[in-house]
């Protein structure tokens, strides 16, 4: 079997050094549509230095080379084909605001291996902290078509339903035809998200967009419309990659605000709203 998932479970974690500069965040934010309208002084704090405050879902490339979701596969115990391989979610944890320019220290390991029965799913874990502490603590959930089927543990169901009503607030965000040619270059390269001929061999019809920016770009419009644009009230941001996104498409972002918190629900405009990120939940003071 290609995932031994007590290897994996028992491998130790494998820690760096990751540090990244303004250059690098100003890139990001870049990457998941931001800077439209490029004067707007609301945009400016994601695209200006002098003014630049950090969207927490940065915390997902920071370091650009530190443990990732290809890295990830790379780990003791797991060795599968990319082109099986899907993003299948993403928690993050904040445990107080990233600076613009740091240095930190990465630990990442595989926390969890699931039996679905038809697919396997990976969690890594990575925690990060720099001389001050802990910062943040990402979950990756890595979903391995064909790998299941071992009678492992089937863990837990992200589900976690629709919710009530209609959304107090809905926002529509265009995806631009290089969006993920731009996004890859703050460090993921599958060549899922750019080679036509590789997106084929995975099952699609084109290159799509990598689940991670459609993530960022989704926090960013929770920021911008229930938040004040104050990136420091987040506290954490649990998602389920539900369905793809192709560039040129647009999203269609619907918020219901709840006690400390929003529930997110993100769909693709020009595909009927089918949906995109689901049981998405932004945790906030």
């Amino acid at each position: 079997m290609p995932i031994d998932a007590a290897k994996a479970l028992a491998a130790e974690p494998r820690t760096g050094e990751i540090s990244w500069a303004p250059k690098d965040v100003l890139l990001y934010h870049l990457g998941i549509g931001a800077g439209r309208p490029a004067t707007d002084p609301d945009e400016l704090r994601y695209t200006l230095e002098s003014r630049l405050h950090v969207l927490p879902s940065f915390a997902t490339v920071a370091g650009a080379g530190s443990p990732g979701v290809i890295s990830g596969l790379s780990m003791p115990g797991v060795e599968v084909d990319l082109a099986r391989v899907l993003h299948g979610g993403q928690a993050l944890h904040v445990h107080r605001p990233i600076p613009a320019t740091g240095t930190a220290t990465a630990t990442s390991r595989i926390a969890a291996v699931y039996d679905k029965g038809k697919a396997a799913v990976l969690v890594l874990r990575t925690e990060v902290a720099d001389a001050e502490g802990p910062l943040w603590t990402n979950d990756a959930q890595i979903f391995v078509r064909g790998e299941g089927g071992w009678g492992g543990e089937r863990g837990p169901s992200a589900r976690l339903g629709e919710p009530a009503g209609p959304p107090d607030r809905t926002v529509e965000r265009a995806v631009r035809e290089d969006q993920a040619l731009l996004y890859r270059l703050s460090g993921d390269w599958n060549p899922l998200h750019a080679d036509p001929e590789f997106a084929k061999v995975a099952g699609f019809e084109r290159p799509i967009l990598h689940g991670l920016c459609t993530y960022g770009m989704a926090l960013k419009a929770v920021v911008d419309t229930l938040l004040g644009g104050d990136v420091a009230r987040v506290r954490s941001y649990a998602t389920r990659f539900a369905g793809v996104v192709y560039p040129g498409e647009t999203l269609r972002i619907r918020m219901w605000p709840q006690e400390r918190a929003a529930r997110v629900a993100v769909s693709a405009v020009d595909r009927d709203d089918a949906p995109v990120l689901a049981d998405t939940v932004v945790q906030h003071t």
